[in-house]
């Protein structure tokens, strides 16, 4: 097989591989809906409802065309080829190549632009990390993850802030509240809520012998920016306490952490990274609502998915992904099969095709549901 048929032969499967993330049914559904609306005298009497009407139809139908395109595109070079002989062929190849690697691009493009389509994919992360089953390997094994997320996120440019931490007994942290910001950061995260599992000789083991811990991600997206939820102050429980660390120097002396209860949903929100006690309020309020309205949005079970899930406990069954060290080292999305074997390379923050490979698999999933 010449090198340019291989190379019309891996964009037809690349676009069998889009057409299988696509749900063509619902979209053309979609599509007629908004047409009909569109089409209603009433639909500039709010236009900023109009006006998202009218950009939400556009961005579908365009979406649409550019699929369509891809498909018939690569399916003419691809009828060509069966047609032509070896000359033909070298011609063909040679005054095609920039609408090619065009394809090729596209189809990129829109691969990437079907991972985020969640309602919440836009919005900054609120990630906690704690500790489970394991003991003070656990704890250890939670300051690990969270040191993976912090260095994924200065790999991408975003901006991770620990808002607070509890340390261990001996080593690590018990738990630990996390706030990335960047662009898509829910989109790309919201796969890594679930219990992690790592096997690995013990540190804190004198026999040195192989042990297995668990650590529980919880992720939420940040609506502090576009929420508006009002807090009773009278179903608060607020109290100031010194913020934990290593010791010497980085403890606080004055009390400036805060921790708030709400008590009609029972949520605890920590924070200690300012040293202004009203600067950890403000900050703790803004977590407190982000996390009432996730509990109100995942009442909704058809919003389960896509936010936080019910909760689960940090200990066997439940996992999302396993991090082996010893006796070999591997990496494996329980959910998606997905392998890689450089586990040390992904402890460093080398997480983005852990992160896109599970978004594929969980938008084929919900495609062939």
């Amino acid at each position: 097989m010449s090198e340019f048929k291989k190379i019309i032969s891996t964009l037809k499967n690349d676009v069998s591989e889009l057409n299988s993330l696509i749900d063509f049914k619902k979209l053309k559904i979609e599509i007629d809906e908004l047409e009909e609306k569109s089409q209603s005298p009433d639909i500039w009497n709010d236009r900023k409802v109009g006006t998202e009407l009218m950009t939400s139809l556009a961005s579908k139908k365009s979406f649409l065309e550019k699929v369509n395109y891809l498909n018939s595109s690569v399916e003419s070079y691809y009828q060509l080829l069966q047609d032509s002989n070896e000359d033909e062929i070298k011609t063909l190849e040679k005054d095609s190549m920039e609408e090619i690697n065009n394809i090729k691009d596209q189809i990129i493009k829109l691969e990437t632009e079907l991972q985020f389509s969640g309602e919440h994919d836009q919005y900054d992360v609120l990630m906690t990390i704690s500790g489970g089953a394991g003991g003070v390997d656990a704890q250890d094994w939670a300051s690990m993850l969270l040191r993976m997320y912090v260095r994924w996120a200065d790999k991408k440019n975003f901006k991770a802030e620990i808002l607070t931490s509890s340390p261990g007994e001996e080593a690590g942290i018990k738990s630990a509240l996390l706030r990335i910001t960047g662009e898509k950061v829910f989109g790309l995260l919201k796969g890594e809520k679930g219990v992690h599992r790592l096997v690995r000789l013990s540190p804190f083991n004198s026999a040195n012998l192989r042990h297995t811990s668990f650590a529980l991600v919880e992720v939420i997206p940040d609506f502090q920016k576009t929420v508006n939820v009002e807090v009773n102050n009278d179903d608060l429980k607020i109290e100031a306490f010194k913020a934990s660390g290593a010791g010497g120097q980085s403890v606080q002396k004055n009390s400036s952490a805060i921790r708030l209860t709400h008590k009609p949903s029972g949520i605890v929100v920590s924070v200690q990274n300012e040293r202004s006690q009203s600067q950890n309020k403000n900050i703790a309020l803004q977590i407190l609502k982000s996390r009432l309205v996730d509990l109100e949005n995942i009442k909704n079970k058809e919003k389960e998915n896509e936010l936080k899930g019910e909760f689960v406990s940090a200990e066997w069954g439940n996992q999302v992904r396993s991090y082996v060290l010893h006796p070999y080292t591997l990496v494996k999305d329980i959910r998606s099969g997905f392998e890689l074997s450089d586990a040390q390379k992904v402890l460093d923050g080398d997480l983005d095709q852990l992160l896109f490979e599970f978004l594929k698999f969980i938008n084929k999933s919900q495609n062939h549901n």
